[in-house]
């Protein structure tokens, strides 16, 4: 039997990447059905970066500040090196920049993101602080298709925390990416394996997916 081929990935990152590495690590498995391709930053300096680099990853970043045309000339950019790499899925861990809406319409049904928040609840930035000063009882993370609307495309997953006394932004920011490096590689999975299909009302469902999975990335909210 031929080797089976694996959903490559480019993961786009501005920082230290935390995400990125928790995908990585998932790779590493003799069964993971994905494989990274490419890392690519916004920022010269991400951490992220380095850590794609040691794991004998391609790694490229442009500065976007400054960019001659534009955030479409810039996005054009970006999408020709990810097309170059051989990318099947974008996946945007922790990319601190809009993309335009060419970039989401070439990329339609192949971007995802993860972002810290139960969407469709504390949309854009300092969700965790929003998410305390509405003094909700539960957290968590969404993993989601993009669309144009920020923070706004089909829900693929999600997972959830507790909101516990004396929490700040910090501490919950913290036990909420917990859950992120549990969920998105669980996700990109279910995707590689061809399980997640969206609906014509943007309703997503995860076909066969053992329980366990759920079990995994819902976990019991204990504290801590």
């Amino acid at each position: 039997m031929g080797k089976v081929s694996k959903l490559k990935l480019a993961v786009l990152i501005s920082g230290g990447g935390s995400n990125l590495q928790a995908i990585i690590d998932a790779c590493n498995a003799a069964d993971y059905p994905a494989e990274i391709v490419l890392v690519f930053s916004n920022q010269l300096d991400a951490g992220g970066l380095e850590r794609g680099r040691k794991a004998g990853i391609r790694a490229e970043a442009i500065p976007h500040k400054g960019y001659p045309g534009g955030r479409e000339a810039y996005d054009a950019a970006v999408s020709t090196l990810i097309e170059e790499s051989g990318a099947d899925l974008v996946v945007l861990a922790g990319y601190l920049r809009l993309v335009s809406e060419s970039f989401v319409t070439r990329w339609k049904d192949r971007l995802i993101n993860i972002h810290p928040s139960l969407l469709p609840s504390f949309k854009g930035l300092h969700v965790h602080q929003a998410a305390l000063d509405a003094g909700v009882k539960f957290a968590g993370c969404t993993v989601h298709y993009v669309v144009p609307e920020v923070d706004s495309g089909p829900i693929i997953a999600q997972a959830v925390v507790p909101v516990l006394p004396g929490d700040d932004a910090g501490k919950l920011a913290q036990r909420i990416l917990r859950q992120e490096h549990r969920i998105y590689p669980q996700v990109i999975r279910w995707i590689a394996e061809g399980r997640v299909s969206v609906d014509a009302k943007g309703i997503v469902t995860v076909a066969d997916a053992p329980q366990a999975d759920f079990a995994e990335i819902n976990p019991a909210l204990e504290p801590g």
